[in-house]
């Protein structure tokens, strides 16, 4: 009986990992855990052990848009770094990285493109967007250093009609791993160099 409800959560798992892709790429979700939750109660799973990792749910993702979104989503994604790129290049003093799905090569569509910066002074990065009539909203995620919780203040500002978030952190984080969880792996980035090749690399 044991085996059979093992099996009967295997086989859940695989069905909300590749219900969840489904919306990340066809519907924008870009929020693994807002993803894998709205998938099960689609397929009426209330068993929250049936829920996948996210490392499941990436698979699932790379594989739906390799086989049906293929240069749609190769084309999105070289969009989206380029002006990922062009962002950080006017952003060079704030020691930018790109992270998050552009990086992967994962983003969907209606996907942002989301920049961290290292500096101590939060008002110079305000003060250089005012000063270029950047407009911007700010909000606040909570990320992690190691163990050690942080508060990360978001200014949103769209970039050539794409959505930019720049998560502002402290100076001396850029040298450490940076976790969205207390368990999960680190925050994967490239800095301008990187993300330079990654276009080239496409051409």
């Amino acid at each position: 009986m044991a085996r059979e409800t093992r099996t009967k959560q295997s086989q859940m798992r695989a069905r909300i990992a590749a219900a969840a892709a489904r919306l990340m790429a066809e519907d924008g979700v870009d929020d693994f855990a807002l993803a894998k939750r709205k998938a099960a109660r689609q397929l009426g799973a209330g068993d929250t052990q049936s829920l996948p990792a996210n490392d499941e749910v990436e698979a699932e993702l790379r594989a739906y848009q390799a086989l049906y979104q293929g240069e749609e989503q190769r084309a999105r994604v070289r969009a989206l770094r380029a002006v990922a790129l062009a962002a950080m290049r006017t952003l060079a003093a704030f020691r930018p990285y790109l992270a998050g799905p552009v990086l992967k090569g994962t983003a969907g569509r209606y996907a942002d493109v989301d920049l961290q910066l290292f500096t101590d002074d939060l008002k110079s990065v305000e003060l250089f967007l005012l000063n270029r009539n950047v407009p911007y909203e700010v909000s606040e995620a909570h990320h992690y250093c190691g163990d050690e919780a942080r508060a990360v203040p978001i200014l949103r500002i769209d970039w050539d009609d794409v959505p930019v978030n720049l998560a502002v952190y402290a100076a001396k984080d850029e040298r450490a791993a940076l976790k969205a969880t207390p368990t999960g792996r680190p925050i994967e980035r490239a800095g301008i160099p990187t993300v330079s090749g990654l276009l080239d690399a496409a051409d």
